[in-house]
């Protein structure tokens, strides 16, 4: 599942993985420089590897059922499959996080996949989700992700620069289990025998078994129709909590739950080598230390039932591409402006108070305007619950 997504993003590389397994001691305080006085001189800041620019990244879970996917999931037919994916779009200010669910029914033009054997597949219109299969004829997991990401681009026109992440069931379950747990508020009894779920209602901390249940859970008592757009909306609740504890236990600054978090993952994990960049990824996380989930944004693409019987879904074309449109410009997609905005590419006119371009609508750095955000703990987080009928 792509949902640990917004921890990936203070998360690090394989290399800062193999340093777990060695004995460190900090050693800072004996070498650090000292000024005339003989006080410590603070060291700069990480420096944020696309500071000032938008990072787009591409989240993919994979459906994979080989190995331990396969008992977690079941075993079904060979091949690779995507479960979920997410457009996570960080702004160049670092004040809003903002991510899209794709639909995986959603009807569009599969890209044409270019594999690393020289070879090229052809695509053509069917649901989203046979992107990943497409690019994953081979079995590799980057050349499936490469065939999602144009996909997404083709119909977006959204650049990633090639950043994504892809995880497994395994992984998901582990790094889940890594932060103890993840608060939830559940509505609503919940059963799926398909999904092994079985939730009854209240507030209660759900461990990497139960979380991926309740994030693939469709069909069942309290899910709703049962279609993956009733599912998108729990796993966006998740990706919310796991985003607030995550923050909760200050991940982005103590290298150390950063580490076994993505450790606890990292065979289940495949991504791009700038964000497996261990100076890239610390100084990312750094520059997004005071970020408040207020300004975490999920929405979905403006979809419609294809109505031909076929269980696809559509796009709304002038709505999504308003969507696309606010991503690319780096604006946000919730602008208490935008009934005024019918392009969000356009040039405001003079009297305008509102600017659709990144430069105009940035604010300074939280560094600069700002205090931490108070955090919330996991006791906040439940104690927020509140259900009826109990």
């Amino acid at each position: 599942m792509a949902i640990g997504g917004f921890a990936l993003v203070g998360g690090t590389s394989y290399a800062l993985l193999a340093q777990g397994s060695l004995e460190r001691t900090d050693i800072a305080t004996l070498t650090a420089p000292k000024s005339d006085a003989g006080e410590v001189v603070e060291e700069a800041e990480p420096t944020d590897f696309a500071a000032g620019e938008p990072i787009n990244i591409l989240l993919i879970g994979s459906d994979e059922r080989n190995g331990e996917n396969g008992d977690i999931g079941g075993r079904v037919a060979e091949g690779m499959r995507s479960d979920t994916t997410m457009i996570m779009h960080i702004s160049g200010d670092r004040t809003r996080i903002d991510v899209v669910s794709i639909p995986r029914d959603l009807r569009v033009r599969i890209a044409d996949c270019q594999m690393f054997d020289g070879t090229t597949l052809t695509g053509w219109t069917a649901k989203f989700n046979t992107a990943f299969s497409l690019g994953g004829s081979n079995g590799d997991r980057a050349e499936a992700a490469a065939c999602t990401m144009r996909t997404v681009t083709d119909f977006t026109g959204i650049d990633f620069n090639n950043h994504y992440v892809v995880v497994d069931f395994s992984g998901f379950q582990n790094m889940i289990d890594s932060l103890d747990g993840v608060p939830m508020c559940i509505p609503t009894d919940m059963y799926s025998t398909k999904a092994k779920l079985d939730l009854e209602a209240g507030a209660q901390v759900l461990d990497g078994e139960t979380a991926l249940a309740y994030a693939r859970a469709r069909t069942g008592t309290g899910l709703g129709d049962g279609t993956d757009l009733m599912r998108i909306d729990r796993q966006h609740e998740l990706l919310t909590n796991t985003a607030r504890k995550a923050l909760g236990l200050n991940m982005l600054t103590d290298v150390q739950q950063l580490t076994d978090f993505v450790r606890s993952g990292a065979e289940s994990l495949t991504l791009d080598p700038q964000l497996g960049s261990i100076g890239n990824l610390a100084g990312l996380a750094w520059h997004l230390r005071d970020f408040d989930t207020d300004n975490l944004t999920f929405t979905t693409v403006p979809w419609a039932y294809a109505g031909d019987a076929s269980g696809d879904v559509v796009m709304l074309e002038a709505e999504a591409q308003e969507m696309f449109a606010r991503l690319v410009a780096d604006v946000p997609l919730e602008d208490a402006d935008a009934d005024e905005q019918t392009d969000p590419t356009a040039s405001p006119s003079p009297s305008s108070t509102a600017s659709t371009t990144p430069e105009a609508v940035a604010t300074p750095s939280p560094s600069a305007t700002s205090t931490t955000p108070v955090r919330e703990t996991e006791a906040d987080i439940l104690a927020s619950c509140a259900v009826e009928d109990l």
